[in-house]
């Protein structure tokens, strides 16, 4: 992909992360249940690094430098973050709106569940298009923390359920019993 190409998108990947930042920092305020809180923090703090990382990036490559390792993006993103601040609050957010409208804590997590769910097919869109050994592994670290985001956030939602089931274990089993 062309480095314009890329700028674009990552800049579409910048929004979508200060979107998913705000909203589950939100999530965790207006959550019920301590795990929950827990949950959505950790997942705003990652989002927050993904912010920095992708500023980083689209800034490297605007200046025609090339990628960086994930690790000294997020160096140079929080330095960024710092000098300049980064857009924290999102003047429109969808994910916000729909979180309002359905309070509950469940809601909250499917939510966040269909944001990730997008997250990973972005990321997997533009991985399928990386040409340089450097941009496909920036990329894959990218999908892989957004994967493990999606799957914490669908053992949160079994929990939050109670369907017997928790990190795809069965919480109960009438077999197992013995009486």
């Amino acid at each position: 992909m062309e480095p314009s190409g890329i700028i674009e998108k990552l800049s579409i990947a910048l929004k979508t992360e200060v979107e998913g930042h705000a909203f589950y920092k939100y999530a965790a305020e207006a959550t019920t249940d301590e795990l929950g809180k827990n949950v959505f923090n950790h997942l705003a703090s990652e989002e927050l690094e993904h912010m920095d990382v992708i500023a980083a990036i689209a800034e490297s490559l605007k200046e025609g430098k090339g990628w960086m390792s994930y690790e000294e993006a997020v160096k140079a993103g929080l330095s960024m973050r710092e000098q300049k601040g980064l857009p924290l609050f999102p003047e429109k957010n969808e994910l916000l709106e729909r979180l309002k409208a359905g309070k509950t804590d469940s809601d909250a997590v499917k939510i966040a569940i269909e944001s990730e769910e997008k997250a990973v097919q972005f990321y997997s869109d533009m991985l399928k298009e990386a040409k340089t050994p450097e941009e496909k592994v920036f990329l894959t670290r990218l999908l892989e923390m957004e994967k493990a985001h999606l799957k914490i956030l669908r053992w949160e939602y079994e929990s939050l359920i109670q369907n017997g089931f928790w990190c795809d274990f069965m919480e109960y089993s009438v077999e197992k019993e013995t009486e």
